[in-house]
């Protein structure tokens, strides 16, 4: 991963900003963004080092940051392991239907936002912090797709690359 790779951005960001419980700043931040509206998260200083690091290249939009930094406050331990796998774990464990796995990759912008902050506890507010940012970033079909994959522990089927 490149150090302009929105998901170390993000990964790297969540680190030094929210994701060291231990300060009392990082606490302060992420309860802040937890419960701030678009326009109070984008008055944190903190937001606005994120988006310096992701506008190279790439387009977003303010409400788009608004809505990764405040999922990003509710994640709590960065395990390394995408919230799709983990959901899919943890709702199999419970013996739960996937119905709601399939809201959460139907949905998009506010609704997608709640949905996710939604299931955060489901998973003790672990998994990888730079994904989830990156694929929140980039929804998209692509990423939903690789999310039914994840959440079912199966390997994606790889492109033919003699096509």
């Amino acid at each position: 991963m490149s150090e302009d790779d929105p998901r170390a951005i993000l990964g790297a960001w969540w680190a030094s900003e929210i994701g060291a419980r231990e300060r009392s700043e990082a606490r302060a931040l992420a309860a802040r963004l937890r419960r701030a509206s678009n326009i109070e998260a984008l008055t944190e200083p903190q937001v606005h080092a994120l988006a310096r690091r992701l506008n190279r290249g790439i387009e977003n939009t303010p409400a788009r940051l608004a809505q990764i930094v405040r999922v990003l406050a509710e994640v709590r331990t960065s395990d390394g392991r995408s919230l799709a796998r983990k959901l899919g774990t943890a709702e199999r464990d419970r013996g739960s239907a996937h119905l709601r796995f399939q809201r959460l990759v139907r949905s998009e912008g506010a609704e997608l936002e709640q949905a996710v902050r939604r299931v955060l506890p489901l998973v003790d507010r672990a998994c990888d912090p730079g994904r989830l940012g990156a694929d929140l970033l980039f929804w998209s079909d692509k990423v939903r797709a690789r999310w039914a994959f994840d959440y079912f522990g199966a390997e994606a089927p790889q492109q033919d690359k003699t096509a």
